[in-house]
């Protein structure tokens, strides 16, 4: 696995359908290698586009993100994982934290054509093993469609806690910069 700029590589992950290597990266908190388009090895690559692109055609849930929002969502993550194929970004993942009690799983996605490969389960134990979240109490994620995945991963479902919404676009709070 690699990150920037102190890269951590982990092992690159085989597949059956490419024949060649997945390289999986764990960037630094707040990637800001990925925020200024770069790839593995610190190669420019309009990573931020390739991550609109792998959110476009691969989820329902984040299919309209700016480039703009996702500097920003990147920014504000203490774990950030990708997966990347000759150049190509092919898998995502990221995590918010308070470093000692609770951490948040968020944006977990692989390109559909390499769904069933190990992908994810590689991303998601990127993120576990993470300085920011292998400490803390509890690790929470929402899934609309993905539960039996992680359940294979050891999440349960919790019926002791609701699940509470608030809409964003609150024009009474400062913007985040």
């Amino acid at each position: 696995m690699t990150s920037e700029p102190r890269l951590k590589v982990h092992a690159d992950v085989p597949t059956r359908r490419l024949g060649t290597p997945i390289q999986i990266v764990r960037h630094r908190p707040g990637a800001p290698g990925l925020r200024w388009g770069f790839g593995p090895g610190l190669r420019p690559c309009g990573a931020l586009r390739q991550l609109q692109g792998l959110f476009a055609g691969n989820t329902f849930w984040a299919a309209g993100r700016s480039r703009a929002s996702l500097a920003v969502m990147l920014r504000g993550s203490e774990a950030v994982v990708s997966a990347w194929h000759r150049g190509q970004l092919v898998g995502f993942g990221r995590a918010t934290s308070d470093g000692a009690f609770r951490a948040v799983l968020w944006d977990v996605v692989v390109a559909q054509d390499l769904e069933g490969q190990g992908l994810g389960r590689r991303l998601v134990e990127a993120l576990l093993a993470s300085p920011a979240l292998r400490s803390v109490e509890r690790i929470y994620l929402m899934t609309t469609k993905s539960k039996g995945f992680y359940e294979r991963l050891g999440f349960r479902e919790v019926h002791s806690q609701w699940l509470m919404l608030s809409e964003g676009g609150r024009s009474d709070l400062p913007a985040r910069r």
